[in-house]
């Protein structure tokens, strides 16, 4: 069992809210989310937002807060091989009620299919609310280009 090493980044003042569905090795190994090289998660929300992709965890923080952006993870730990989400297994959710009850949340989105049938099988009953699915930014979503991810991710924008 692997327990998620690192809190959720939010304010008050977040109106939206980003969910993964469990740290990757190298996300794990950096201690925060998206820190596979590969992923695109950085690049896409940057571009949605016109400004520079940060490279720091401090840039990255300071960038989600700027932008009222609450990131976090369904999953608070699993049993996971690597970082498979086709194998995880013995789910323990997040209680994103931190996040719900501090921030004025409008909108909640799940970072690709994985993350979306976690918060739709354990979490959305408890949170009430529904998510919506977004393409994984992940590098084993090899069919969606940068340009097509941040095409489908544009929408985010009008709800922070």
């Amino acid at each position: 069992m692997i327990t998620h090493p690192f809190p959720p980044v939010f304010d008050a003042n977040a109106k939206i809210l980003i969910l993964g569905s469990f740290p990757s090795v190298k996300s794990r190994e950096q201690n925060f989310y998206y820190g596979h090289p590969q992923n695109r998660f950085w690049k896409v929300v940057s571009a949605i937002y016109g400004e520079s992709t940060p490279t720091t965890i401090a840039e990255k923080k300071s960038f989600l807060l700027r932008n009222q952006i609450a990131v976090w993870d369904v999953i608070a730990s699993c049993d996971i091989v690597g970082s498979s989400d086709s194998s995880i297994k013995n789910v323990q959710v997040n209680d994103l009620s931190i996040i719900l009850h501090t921030a004025k949340i409008s909108a909640i989105y799940t970072n690709g299919k994985a993350a979306h049938k976690y918060y739709t099988k354990y979490t959305q009953c408890i949170a009430k609310r529904e998510a919506i699915c977004l393409p994984s930014t992940s590098p084993a979503n090899a069919l969606w280009s940068l340009e097509r991810l941040i095409e489908a991710w544009r929408n985010i924008i009008f709800f922070s």
